[in-house]
């Protein structure tokens, strides 16, 4: 059984966190704090020797995950693999809405004014299905397909012909990384509140188990 060690980062800073905005598939540019979190995360990890780096197609996390491998001295791979099984989950007609009002028409049909009343309440993943529901297009993806298009990535990573004991850089999403630590993190951390712009989790990957090792450092 292969084991490779995961290095979440969350991607820096960009103008739709400054504004409170739904990313999702969207892109929105770093400012100039989100350049120096990549900068400052690309500096942390620096010692680290990555056999691969994974990233979503999403400008961000380009941008981040780039910035951290130009910067590393431990002879590490140069590029991420790049694919759209890594992005955020989609928010469909909510893309570039105000984080509380989308979330707002959510859960109000249910009684919860909050993405973190929801959670609370119930779960992420139901509020990836409520969020669906209140999409006048229903694009927005539920639960079930965000995992689905999720898992591939997961998949991917699994069968990168890696050697035991790995070291993996992947570059990632606020509410991508929220839904990992739910399912994943063993009920320990709070997941309702948003990790840090370039904040690191890490994690272990198995044959047939992921695991949050620490969330939001």
């Amino acid at each position: 059984m292969t084991k490779l060690n995961i290095y979440l980062v969350r991607h820096g800073q960009t103008y739709y966190n400054i504004y409170n905005k739904l990313q999702g598939w969207s892109n929105s540019p770093l400012t100039e704090k989100g350049k120096q979190d990549a900068k400052k995360a690309g500096e942390r990890l620096k010692e680290i020797h990555f056999d691969a780096a994974f990233c979503s197609d999403t400008t961000r996390a380009m941008e981040t995950i780039q910035e951290i491998l130009d910067l590393n001295q431990a002879d590490s791979v140069h590029s991420p693999v790049v694919a759209p099984y890594f992005r955020e989950e989609f928010y469909g007609s909510y893309e570039g809405t105000n984080m509380d009002l989308a979330w707002y028409n959510a859960g109000a049909p249910h009684g919860y004014n909050t993405f973190k009343e929801i959670v609370l309440a119930s779960s992420i993943g139901q509020a990836k299905d409520w969020l669906k529901d209140a999409d006048p297009f229903h694009d927005a993806e539920n639960n079930q397909e965000y995992w689905e298009r999720m898992n591939k990535g997961l998949e991917l990573i699994r069968h990168a012909d890696l050697p035991e004991d790995a070291n993996v850089l992947w570059v990632s999403h606020g509410n991508t990384l929220l839904s990992l630590v739910e399912k994943f993190g063993g009920g320990k951390y709070d997941v309702t509140v948003r990790p840090k712009n370039g904040s690191l989790t890490t994690a272990t990957l198995t044959d047939h188990d992921f695991k949050i090792e620490e969330y939001d450092k």
